[in-house]
């Protein structure tokens, strides 16, 4: 029912609203070229320079998570197919990821933390416990 309502009626329900934003990210791909948009919603003051930097952030944190999953875990290069198995690996993934980046013990990098985890019970139980 208020998806029927036009903008102005709508965004009375989010209490709070005070700006939105929408991001345009273009990319060419050989002859390919694309574009893509990105709406938001805060409750921060509209401010352009301020949302860009918020975008900016996000997309760094998120391309730096999938790029270790993908060197560390080899997530790009994965077969597993089969129902949820992909979601449910990809949960395990990011555990794991986050379990390893917490330990501060050994100075190495995710992926020779992760090969010392294999090698080591011992400190595969530290990282699981987290002692």
């Amino acid at each position: 029912m208020t998806d029927t309502l036009p903008w102005p009626l709508r965004r009375l329900q989010w209490k709070g609203l005070r700006s939105m934003g929408v991001v345009e990210a273009s990319r060419t791909v050989g002859e390919t070229y694309s574009v893509e948009r990105r709406s938001s919603i805060s409750s921060l003051p509209a401010d352009a320079e301020r949302l860009a930097e918020a975008v900016r952030g996000h997309w760094g944190i998120e391309n730096s998570v999938h790029w270790v999953l993908d060197v560390a875990f080899r997530e790009d290069e994965s077969r597993i197919r089969t129902g949820h198995a992909t979601e449910n690996m990809a949960v395990v993934r990011r555990i794991a990821l986050n379990l390893l980046k917490q330990d501060t013990r050994v100075k190495l990098g995710v992926a020779n933390k992760r090969l010392k985890a294999a090698w080591d019970q011992n400190y595969l139980l530290k990282i699981l416990l987290q002692e």
